[in-house]
């Protein structure tokens, strides 16, 4: 009789997980740009290329995003509040430093990185900022505002458009910085490459 009760427990909590799952999968919601972005933004990892709005070859108006609308609101008693970080949505400051000139400003940042540490910091994006701005073994912040150098709502650096850069490490000493450019499109002719 108690292998019984234990086994009616036990998919009874089965069969809550599952619901639970299947209920936070069908009502996922995404976080709307912000009404001042003058391009829609594409993720890193996303083969689609991000289209600017006031594109020449595309009318303006083929490529207006649809309004955003606000998720939907779900009772309490029916799925748990999701509270998503509000620095996601925050653009960053704007520079008035030419963009070549913001891209030296970075390779001078990675010297000084190998100067101290003898070697690049290694990872992703996020990884190699937190690196740079302090998150290393003598906890030394090598990024500075000043230098154009600015860091998105993700910690990720980004280049003079607000696209993140793109870290290729070609040795344990040298490193490749790309820029998107200003169709913020990675991998095309307007993109801009320092070593």
């Amino acid at each position: 009789m108690m292998n019984r009760s234990v086994i009616i427990i036990v998919l009874c909590v089965l069969g809550v997980a599952v619901g639970l799952l299947l209920f936070g999968t069908r009502h996922s919601t995404t976080l709307p740009l912000p009404e001042a972005a003058n391009t829609t933004d594409a993720p890193a990892s996303s083969s689609a290329p991000a289209v600017a709005k006031n594109s020449t070859s595309v009318s303006s108006a083929a490529t207006q995003p649809p309004p955003a609308t606000p998720p939907a609101k779900f009772s309490s008693a029916a799925a748990p509040s999701v509270i998503t970080p509000a620095s996601l949505s925050i653009e960053p400051e704007f520079t008035n430093l030419p963009p070549a000139t913001v891209l030296e400003n970075m390779r001078l940042v990675f010297r000084n990185y190998i100067s101290m540490f003898g070697s690049n910091p290694v990872g992703t994006n996020p990884e190699i900022t937190q690196a740079l701005d302090g998150g290393n073994r003598r906890q030394t912040h090598f990024l500075n505002a000043e230098d154009g150098l600015r860091v998105n709502g993700r910690g990720e650096l980004i280049d003079s458009w607000g696209t993140p850069y793109f870290f290729h490490q070609l040795s344990g000493t040298e490193m490749e910085i790309h820029s998107a450019g200003p169709d913020r499109i990675m991998w095309t002719s307007d993109d801009l490459v320092i070593k």
